[in-house]
């Protein structure tokens, strides 16, 4: 019964180090642009656009695989205008003078 809790516990401490190695490994930068545009965005996550929810019509615009924030139907026109600034020059323009300078 001992034999088999240490060889439990050697094991999964082994498996836990080698998950962990390969979380390090294997780990993905996150495009921050997904992010900012999904916040620009109204929130609705209505899929009118024909992407799963407001996270995936931004990570759609940042990848280029949607070529202009119009799919977004509920979207007003200070929402547009705000992301294709931003995608145009990856400045918000509704953002603090202080956040733009940082």
């Amino acid at each position: 019964m001992l034999d088999a809790s240490v060889l439990m516990l050697v094991l999964g401490a082994s498996l836990g180090l080698l998950l962990a190695i390969a979380g390090k490994f294997f780990h993905v930068e996150v495009d921050t642009r997904v992010e900012q545009i999904t916040n620009m965005l109204p929130g609705y996550n209505c899929g009118a656009c024909g992407y799963p929810g407001c996270a995936g019509l931004a990570d759609a615009l940042v990848s280029g695989e949607a070529k202009s924030p119009t799919q977004c139907k509920p979207s007003t026109e200070a929402h547009r205008s705000r992301i294709t600034t931003f995608m145009e020059t990856g400045i918000d323009p509704q953002a603090p003078k202080e956040a733009i300078q940082a």
